[in-house]
């Protein structure tokens, strides 16, 4: 009997070995062991690419930061320089109506008034170049859209199309901003005299 017993154990224990060599749930367990032992390394370069990424997005915003800053620095003023060219305005009109004044014409006066209008209007123009803002030179010069806002045209065959020739209010820059454009009137053709020249022309043949 007990040989028998024996016998069975032993053949039962053959049949759990053999089974277990096909299973796949051994296989899979085998598997996620080997995974186990690769993860690590995985993680490690998931943590160094994420701190990386991180990294180059603060220096992104560092730079952004410093940029906004520099023109915070540079531009703060720019409401205030805008304001302020109200005071040249305000002498050009003042120059203006006391030069239209018939009671004070060619009186001495006059003279000393626009005298200091004008020193008024120097130092005001010496302070804003101080604070690089410069006024913008358009007379004789073609109208250019970022600096010059075309109000009237006015007819002058001396001059090319779209010359300007009048400045109605001056225009300034700060630094390598417009801080407003130039009023001004252009040139233009006159269409009477560019009508009769080819009569002109015929007229000068028969002759």
């Amino acid at each position: 009997m007990e040989k028998e017993e024996n016998q069975s154990k032993e053949e039962n224990i053959l049949k759990k070995e053999d089974s277990s060599v096909g299973d796949p749930q051994s296989e899979k367990t085998k598997e996620n062991h080997d995974e186990e032992e690769i993860n690590p390394e995985q993680k490690i370069l998931e943590l160094e690419d994420k701190v990386a990424r991180v990294l180059a997005e603060m220096e992104n915003q560092r730079r952004r930061f410093e940029k906004e800053k520099e023109e915070a620095f540079e531009y703060g003023g720019f409401a205030f320089a805008k304001e302020a060219l109200n005071l040249i305005d305000n002498l050009e009109r003042s120059k203006q109506i006391l030069q239209s004044d018939d009671s004070l014409k060619d009186s001495e006066a006059l003279k000393k008034m626009l005298e200091h209008l004008k020193i008024i209007n120097e130092d005001l123009l010496s302070i804003f170049a101080k604070n690089n803002i410069k006024p913008i030179e358009c007379l004789n010069k073609k109208l250019d859209p970022n600096l010059h806002q075309a109000m009237m045209e006015i007819e002058d065959n001396q001059k090319d199309p779209g010359t300007i020739i009048q400045e109605i209010q001056k225009g300034f820059t700060i630094k390598d901003r417009l801080l407003r454009p130039s009023l001004v009137g252009v040139s233009k053709k006159n269409e009477n005299n560019d009508q009769k020249t080819p009569e002109n022309n015929e007229n000068l043949k028969d002759k």
